[in-house]
């Protein structure tokens, strides 16, 4: 079966109040429009509406027995930030088993704010820009490039305190100590003067880094997850290109619209940029402080006209197929596969069914279907299985 499938932007505080309706070519709601999901988490199942079903009730009509759960192993979003987004980890498989193990042992609600653990599996995800330009911050940089940073900043008791925290020969342990610092509530002064400090070179030095850092610090005044922006990688996407967030990997996304596909989980342990319950301990416990560059994942080019972010895990594989009137691509699907479009008019054919697309627009074809032709004009990402 190859059928449409549809759903209704999600109204996080977050989200863009332009890029989506821009994408799908009607009038902006008025209320900002975060992420449009197309899975079958239950915190938002896409609907089919030919059938007139949920795509969850779908799965669970083919198995009854098995009671309510998520089938697929995947969720995939076009996501639209127009301020930043919480600073944020994800668990290993491992850890999530362990985390979700305890909570429910402790007895804690699975809906309470204070809960970690909402289910027992890892999170990676991979984010591919469809705007022009899509900011995140994506790992925590080495300490030697954090210091050069630090050493152009105005000089006051916040700058030096946090310079003096960074040194140290083991610089994920160094690193470590920092964060768990920062975010302990005890270094509010040394907050406020790197703030500070990052504000005056905004205006003296003007670069992408410090304007996206200034931004932070207007959407989040005081928090502690601006100084712990100051330590991550700061990443520009052009269209087209993607970073891939694995277990225990700090990231957020600042501004831009993209496609996200994301193991089937809702764990996240927040690190700054949010009202939201913070556990400093866990949160040090599963992170990695191993710094380096930012995780950017490039396409393999595979057939004519099709780009593969291949992470390696078997959650999840995206492609990125590109048409041109008169093209045909033939793609070979591994289970359930959901495409959705950005651009012009693509055509998605199975065996016995045929739906065109418009931006932002999505279908879903199901286990049994082998290939799927894509036709027309445009482009359009495919989710599937990985390998």
């Amino acid at each position: 079966m190859l059928a449409e499938l549809t759903n209704v932007p999600r109204d996080y505080s977050w989200g863009s109040s332009h890029l989506i309706a821009d994408l799908q070519g009607r009038e902006p709601s008025g209320a900002p429009e975060a992420e449009v999901w197309f899975g079958d988490h239950p915190g938002s199942p896409a609907e089919l509406p030919s059938l007139g079903m949920t795509l969850d009730a779908w799965f669970d009509a083919q198995d009854p027995g098995a009671g309510p759960k998520m089938r697929l192993p995947y969720l995939l979003k076009l996501l639209a930030a127009g301020s930043p987004l919480s600073i944020q980890v994800h668990p290993s498989r491992e850890q999530a088993v362990e985390g979700f193990a305890r909570e429910e042992a402790a007895g804690i609600p699975r809906d309470a704010a204070h809960r970690t653990y909402k289910d027992d599996n890892h999170k990676p995800e991979v984010i591919v820009a469809v705007s022009d330009r899509f900011e995140a911050l994506a790992g925590l940089r080495p300490l030697g490039a954090t210091r050069e940073i630090l050493a152009t900043l105005v000089q006051n008791e916040g700058v030096t305190a946090l310079d003096r925290a960074l040194q140290g020969s083991d610089e994920a342990s160094a690193l470590r100590d920092a964060l768990g610092w920062l975010l302990s509530g005890q270094a509010q002064s040394v907050v406020d003067g790197v703030i500070a400090a990052v504000r005056q070179a905004a205006q003296t030095t003007p670069t992408d880094h410090f304007a996206a850092l200034t931004r932070i610090a207007d959407a989040y005044p005081s928090d502690p997850g601006v100084v712990v922006a100051l330590l991550m990688n700061h990443v520009v996407l052009a269209r087209g290109e993607a970073i891939f967030v694995p277990a225990g990997v700090l990231h957020a996304y600042l501004s831009g619209l993209g496609v996200e596909i994301m193991a089937a989980s809702d764990n996240v342990l927040r690190g700054g940029l949010t009202p939201k319950h913070i556990d400093v301990e866990e949160l040090l416990r599963i992170l990695d402080t191993t710094p380096g560059d930012a995780p950017r994942l490039p396409a393999i080019v595979g057939e004519p006209g099709v780009d593969v972010f291949a992470p390696g895990i078997t959650d999840f594989e995206l492609l990125r197929v590109s048409v041109d009137e008169g093209d045909v691509r033939r793609v070979r699907l591994r289970g359930p596969a959901i495409a959705v479009a950005t651009v012009g008019a693509p055509i998605v054919a199975a065996a016995d069914a045929r739906v065109q697309l418009a931006p932002g627009a999505a279908a879903f074809a199901t286990p049994d279907e082998q290939h799927l032709e894509i036709t027309g004009t445009g482009e359009l990402f495919l989710a599937m299985p990985g390998r």
